[in-house]
């Protein structure tokens, strides 16, 4: 396959490699190249199988709206813009795009959604969020403490979720929801060592999204999947 990477920061640099360890053609743009989205033309994309885009929330709007308008298909590893999901939801159902798109690509952190999901079942507990991440992250609260947030309130709407939000150095990722009630204490805690699991769980999520021909996921419904 060809995939095009938007976006040569630490996380889409990471992602050209492992698509490149995995077999895959890879070529990368960044936000130089394609200011405004205006390398992304029909030409330009004319043989790429999916663009997976890791740049900012406004640069990625732009990107998805190129994109999707030509029909192509689209993996959004860049958060802070889902106010827009409806408007490209729109878009791609008009034009026959594919978009998948998710807080975190993680696999490990798709487990942890899953259990923070059962523990916000449990009676008698009050929930909150701690999340770090590196300086130049430029959303906070992170997505990804955001979607854990969401899970929570799921299943308890009436529940107060405090957030918490650190940017400390280059740090990797850090998450934690914490469950208290009168008796003990919960932990549930993802820790992130490199940017590896998150750009692998990217490359697979465009090899599965290469074999779809239109429509719009969130990476939570397909993860078990890959």
């Amino acid at each position: 396959m060809l995939f095009l990477v938007l976006g040569k920061g630490k996380t889409g640099s990471l992602v050209a490699q492992i698509a490149h360890e995995r077999g895959h053609g890879v070529r990368a743009l960044d936000i130089y190249e394609n200011r405004g989205a205006s390398a992304l033309t029909a030409p330009t994309l004319a043989g790429v199988d999916v663009v997976i885009d890791f740049t900012s929330p406004e640069a990625a709007v732009e990107n998805m709206r190129a994109v999707l308008a030509l029909g192509c298909r689209i993996v959004v590893g860049t958060t802070g813009w889902y106010q827009q999901l409806g408007a490209m939801k729109a878009i791609a159902e008009r034009r026959g795009g594919a978009l998948l798109y998710g807080t975190n690509f993680s696999i490990g952190v798709q487990k942890m959604f899953r259990l923070t999901a059962e523990l916000a079942k449990v009676e008698g507990y009050k929930f909150s969020i701690a999340e770090t991440h590196h300086t130049s992250k430029v959303d906070a609260p992170s997505g990804t403490a955001l979607t854990l947030k969401e899970i929570i309130l799921t299943a308890r709407p009436d529940a107060e979720v405090e957030v918490t939000s650190h940017r400390v150095g280059d740090a990797k990722g850090e998450h934690v929801v914490t469950a208290r009630s009168d008796v003990d204490v919960l932990e549930l805690r993802h820790d992130a060592n490199s940017r590896r699991g998150f750009a692998l769980g990217a490359v697979r999520a465009a090899e599965w999204l290469a074999a779809q021909k239109s429509g719009v996921w969130d990476f939570r419904e397909i993860s078990d999947q890959l």
